[in-house]
């Protein structure tokens, strides 16, 4: 096989993995949102520690254009390891988060609680639509097709960004209802 078709067939087995995660992640997740472990004490803590993981996230993506664009290929992709590395860590707290405590309502009133619920909803869907952006774009890079991973990152990176944002400001709007 050449090495053209043995690329395109990694690629293949790659985009298959990619579709998988990306379907199972955002079900498993749903699934698990609704279990509550019995006799297990809320995780109550763990709400600013994901929001900060979010804020770092941010701040980092933003480290790493910075570095693609300054010619800082290894820390470009060091730091975008990282963002990914804290975007699992940031879901399985927040899992682990709701399976022991309840959800917390939005007490918020009038225009704010539609700004909310707008930043809420909006987080949530790209949240679950950037999963298989950010894993084509990585592969891309992994698979050394620089020019579809460039092409790809300009779409990738401001809705990756915008998740990180915008779960900081969600954790700010709701924090006030928080049951201690």
């Amino acid at each position: 096989m050449s090495d053209m078709g043995f690329d395109l067939a990694k690629e293949r087995k790659f985009n298959r993995l990619i579709t998988l995660v990306s379907v199972v992640i955002p079900l498993v997740v749903a699934v698990l949102f609704r279990v509550k472990l019995p006799n297990v004490e809320p995780l109550s803590f763990l709400p600013p520690i994901y929001a900060s993981i979010n804020g770092v996230t941010a701040i980092l993506l933003l480290v790493a254009v910075w570095a693609i664009k300054n010619g800082k290929k290894q820390l470009h992709q060091n730091v975008m390891t990282c963002c990914i590395g804290l975007s699992v860590l940031f879901l399985v707290m927040y899992v682990a988060y709701h399976m022991t405590s309840e959800s917390t309502t939005y007490g918020g009133e009038g225009t704010v609680k539609y700004i909310y619920y707008f930043i809420l909803i909006s987080h949530i869907i790209l949240s679950i639509a950037i999963i298989p952006l950010v894993l084509k774009t990585y592969a891309r890079a992994y698979l050394k097709k620089f020019e579809a991973h460039r092409k790809l990152a300009r779409i990738t990176f401001p809705i990756w960004l915008y998740v990180a944002i915008t779960g900081v400001v969600v954790y700010m709007m709701i924090s006030p209802y928080y049951v201690n």
